[in-house]
């Protein structure tokens, strides 16, 4: 069992970089098994599941609900664990691509827009030696048929990737990953959010002094107003506001449905 931090009613897991690759070669080394997931939980998903009933369980059951926002990762290190991790998307798909050579990785990259995929491709290997994409995949801007559903399936599956990245945007890629995670065998499946536009070169990502300060999400303000305004200031009020009553006592978040959906996350 790791140490779980409840904030709104999202279980989030306070682990490290080194704590997770033994769980991932576990999940790895059964590829006939179903697929697991990894949600990175920050404000704006807290906020996203106050009122959603669906995409609270989505988090909650996620079988890693890492930490991504550098407000919650001071939180958890102060009260819950000095030794936990941020787990942002662009970084940890950077980390593990950087063991990839060592331990074998293979990606598939899911969403985005159409070429992001190759430019991904091409500024991943530039980075990493041993970095190997097996499969890309850049679905249309509309509910895929069933039918369209299936072959996309059967297109990850035959490609037996170890890691599939969802660059679908929030909540889109949790949904998604959610529904396929019985769906695709033997895969760890993240969603990567903006990460397919920074590694594309579409966005500028904000400088890493910026990153760890907390404050990336005010660089993606002035780049994108018109439309990050409301999910970076109204959410960022809103969870101010419900986090302080938590605090308080005033809201309670104390359901379980996070302490028994990692029972056996370590090996």
């Amino acid at each position: 069992m790791t140490t779980k931090m409840n904030i709104l009613g999202i279980y989030m897991d306070c682990l490290t970089y080194e704590e997770m690759y033994p769980i991932f070669d576990v999940w790895l080394a059964d590829k006939q098994s179903r697929s697991h997931s990894m949600a990175l939980v920050n404000v704006h998903a807290c906020v996203s599941a106050l009122n959603d009933s669906l995409l609270r369980r989505i988090y909650n059951t996620a079988d890693i609900a890492g930490i991504d926002g550098t407000p919650f990762l001071h939180w958890a290190r102060l009260f819950y664990r000095k030794e936990a991790d941020r787990f942002y998307a662009p970084d940890l798909m950077l980390e593990i691509a950087s063991r990839a050579k060592d331990k074998g990785y293979t990606f598939f990259l899911y969403g985005g827009y159409p070429g992001a995929g190759d430019r991904m491709e091409a500024y991943l290997e530039e980075r990493f030696e041993g970095v190997k994409i097996v499969g890309k995949y850049s679905p249309p801007f509309r509910p895929l048929t069933d039918e369209e559903d299936q072959r996309v399936c059967e297109i990850i599956n035959a490609a037996k990737p170890d890691f599939v990245w969802v660059g679908l945007g929030a909540p889109k890629q949790e949904i998604w990953i959610h529904e396929h995670r019985e769906k695709i065998r033997g895969s760890v499946i993240i969603g990567a959010g903006a990460t397919f536009d920074f590694f594309s070169g579409k966005i500028k990502q904000a400088p890493k002094w910026v990153r760890d300060s907390g404050f990336e999400w005010l660089y993606r303000l002035t780049q994108d107003f018109r439309r990050l305004w409301k999910r970076y200031t109204v959410s960022n009020i809103i969870f101010l506001g419900a986090f302080a009553l938590q605090l308080l006592g005033l809201l309670k978040f104390d359901h379980k449905v996070g302490d028994t959906r990692n029972a056996k996350l370590r090996p």
